[in-house]
């Protein structure tokens, strides 16, 4: 048990000890798999709910940047083909690393084809099956995508979760209402979904999102930054307090980490406004 206390930005913590469960209330509960559960261990232990979106070229590039931000995350989202010097061996290094952390990794892969071909797909060349705790796909290649990718997992004797798109926070994307309600009504009934990404640029987005996937999955939101409004390439930014107050259990930050002049100091400003959020949240009985 850990007792909380002291002032964030004039945030006072509970003053009293509690645990996990305390403070993420019905989302614990409701949230039975190993994965869910060990995603709201981590936040609760760092005080942050932060997934680090750390789209960097090098590995170089990515070891630093893990060392100097690692206490203020909880997971760190990859695109792994995107590392212009990528070699396995570096690689499982560098995984071993974010476990040191007490990271969980988070491949953004976005799966989409049938169920066989991505089984074979979190193999291939980089093997995500055997690092990756979680991967993004969309579901409009039906539902068995999501059994694909668990045999993935179970070929190589592990567990993992499928974070399935039913939001955008990028103009113009095309994940209208409905398709939004289909994604959800199909995958809050599939064991081996751990939860939705939604869009964190827009709180009402994120709350009628939560309002349809009721407390049994984790929203994970990107399109959250401190300094609000419109990015490059049609990126759009909301506020991560105001995302996880709305219902978000997870603020996936990229360059509001990575570009600023002091990475770590931002971090640690995201993981105070997160869990600010989460704590009065709780208190509010969501």
């Amino acid at each position: 048990m850990i007792t909380f206390g002291g002032m964030i930005e004039g945030f006072d913590f509970m003053p009293h000890p509690m645990e996990a469960s305390d403070v993420w209330s019905d989302r614990w509960t409701s949230n039975t798999g190993i994965t869910a559960r060990n995603y709201m261990s981590v936040a609760f232990e760092k005080q942050s709910l932060v997934c680090l979106a750390a789209d960097l070229p090098t590995i170089e590039s990515l070891t630093a940047l893990v060392n100097e931000v690692g206490p203020y995350i909880a997971a760190l989202k990859t695109h792994v083909d995107l590392i212009d010097d990528w070699n396995a061996e570096e690689w499982v290094g560098f995984c071993r690393l974010a476990k040191q952390h007490n990271l969980l990794i988070f491949e953004d892969r976005k799966f989409a084809d049938i169920g066989k071909i991505s089984q074979q797909q979190m193999a291939g060349l980089y093997d995500i099956r055997s690092w990756a705790d979680l991967v993004t796909a969309h579901l409009i290649s039906g539902p068995d995508i999501v059994a694909g990718l668990q045999n993935g997992w179970g070929d190589v004797g592990r567990q993992g979760g499928v974070l399935l798109l039913a939001q955008m926070s990028s103009r113009g994307n095309r994940l209208t209402p409905s398709y939004t309600a289909e994604v959800v009504a199909l995958g809050r009934e599939h064991e081996g979904v751990f939860g939705f990404i939604g869009n964190g640029s827009n709180p009402n987005e994120i709350a009628e999102l939560r309002t349809m996937v009721g407390q049994s999955k984790l929203i994970w939101t990107p399109g959250v930054n401190i300094a609000t409004g419109d990015g490059a390439q049609g990126q759009r930014y909301g506020h991560p307090y105001d995302a996880v107050m709305a219902g978000s259990d997870c603020l996936i930050v990229g360059s509001g980490i990575h570009q600023a002049d002091e990475p770590r100091e931002a971090a640690k400003q995201y993981a105070q406004h997160s869990w600010k959020g989460l704590v009065e949240r709780s208190r509010e009985g969501d």
